[in-house]
């Protein structure tokens, strides 16, 4: 078993929410500052950093210091991480899809 250094909890956690799932795929295309991020939604600029604080100790994005701004960028190590934990179970539900592609297939001969 693989062990990884980022908690598979959390991260899944931060990812259950729509806004925060938005979030990663607006940051994912380009570094945003949080008042870009917040100009998205109709919640307040705290509500907008409570997610980015989630996010954040999820380790999915970070903040960086530019200026008077922050800057959020997405860290696509603990989205890796998901994918690796997910991927064992998307080659198990590969392996019986063949199977039943097979035994399907077999069963019109």
């Amino acid at each position: 078993m693989v062990e990884y250094t980022y908690d598979l909890n959390t991260i899944f956690s931060s990812l259950s929410d729509p806004t925060r799932r938005d979030i990663i795929s607006r940051v994912a295309q380009h570094d945003m500052s949080i008042g870009a991020i917040a100009e998205h939604y109709k919640i307040s600029f705290a509500g907008v950093a409570k997610h980015l604080n989630v996010l954040e100790r999820a380790g999915l994005i970070r903040k960086t210091k530019q200026g008077k701004e922050q800057i959020v960028a997405i860290d696509p190590q603990a989205l890796a991480a998901a994918d690796d934990y997910l991927e064992t179970y998307r080659e198990l539900w590969e392996k019986r899809l063949d199977s039943l592609d097979a035994y399907l297939a077999s069963m019109k001969e």
